[in-house]
């Protein structure tokens, strides 16, 4: 086993037979060292891995990989890295990854490009991973086609189920039942949706959440007003809520958005929560802005993110069966909700 890292007098990497040679011993010895094995002396260890630091010399786990048939590496390959969740799921996958001694090797894809599971998977099959997880934040062209590639275990972060992967994300339904449940104990009859955009699997869960909550109490469902998740987009909608003299709540599908409703609302001459209550969704507001008062549903991303390690890395095991992992969420209750007047 050669070495990767650590340069000898002329420039090359410095070998394990030069490590041997420094210590006085065989290299098989610094082998064993290397690897952490049990049958070396205290003092002989010490001796080696002196003699490592001096050299700097770094183990060629390349070819420890041809000898095990594992890298120790865990694909992932997502849209819009820094997008609100993402960030937060990725650190969970980093974190879980990291403690069963695994690298993250990571690929963001062109979001200017319709999502193909298979494509996602040819290339990550390119790198040296043993188990893949991709984030669907918008659902593949192929996703009924699909299939996971034989021998790698892979787990879709998303909301649809599949057949053949387990997939794992936070519960956006139950998210809407939250929300219209607690408009609904206050009273409210007349609630809207503002959605995202139509291609957001979240969105299209959460909107049919809501509407779904309106039917089975024979409420009226309006046709919902979208953004694009902007504070922006949200303002647009406001304005044309505010024109509408029956509602008296509005389920925002994001916390920009709901911002900018609460603003259009208020500019209109509409206060919240005394005339119209709003909730948004992603507990995204706290680290920007002071004094937060929307009331919203909060994910735990970071569990999402641990969770979908454990079974990319459980399902290379012998009788693995891929599962539906749904993450519930929480309300967190402000003061932008009110009893109805």
């Amino acid at each position: 086993m050669g070495g990767l890292g650590g340069l000898a007098p002329e420039g090359r990497p410095v070998s394990m037979a030069e490590v041997a040679q420094a210590a006085g011993v065989s290299q098989q010895t610094v082998s064993r060292v290397v690897n952490g094995h049990a049958n070396v002396s205290e003092q002989t260890r010490a001796r080696v891995l002196s003699a490592i630091r001096e050299l700097g010399f770094r183990p060629n786990f390349a070819g420890k990989s041809l000898r095990s048939g594992r890298y120790n590496s865990l694909g992932l390959c997502l849209y819009n890295v820094d997008q609100f969740g993402n960030l937060a799921t990725v650190k969970g996958i980093l974190s879980a990854a990291g403690e069963m001694g695994y690298a993250v090797t990571m690929l963001e894809m062109d979001d200017r490009v319709p999502l193909s599971l298979n494509e996602a998977t040819r290339r990550m099959m390119a790198l040296p991973i043993d188990a893949l997880i991709i984030s669907m934040s918008i659902k593949a062209s192929d996703f009924e086609r699909f299939s996971p590639q034989p021998g790698l275990s892979t787990v879709l972060l998303s909301m649809y189920e599949h057949p053949l992967c387990t997939t794992v994300d936070s519960d956006q339904y139950e998210c809407s039942r939250l929300v219209m449940e607690h408009l609904l104990s206050r009273g409210h009859r007349e609630i809207r949706f503002v959605s995202g955009p139509t291609y957001s699997v979240d969105s299209v869960f959460r909107e049919k959440g809501w509407r779904d909550e309106l039917l089975a109490h024979g409420l009226y469902v309006s046709e919902p007003l979208r953004g694009d998740w902007t504070a922006r987009s949200g303002y647009e909608a406001g304005l044309k809520l505010a024109r509408d003299p029956r509602v008296t709540a509005v389920y925002v599908a994001n916390d920009q958005m709901a911002v900018g409703v609460w603003m259009a609302l208020e500019a209109a001459g509409r206060h919240v929560p005394d005339d119209v209550s709003i909730v948004g969704v992603d507990d995204s507001l706290e680290r920007t802005l002071p004094n937060v008062r929307l009331t919203t549903v909060h994910f735990d991303l970071f569990k999402r993110g641990r969770t979908a390690v454990e079974h990319a890395l459980l399902g290379s095991g012998p009788g693995y069966q891929s599962v539906a992992i749904r993450i519930p969420p929480a309300l967190v209750v402000r003061d932008s909700v009110a009893d109805v007047r």
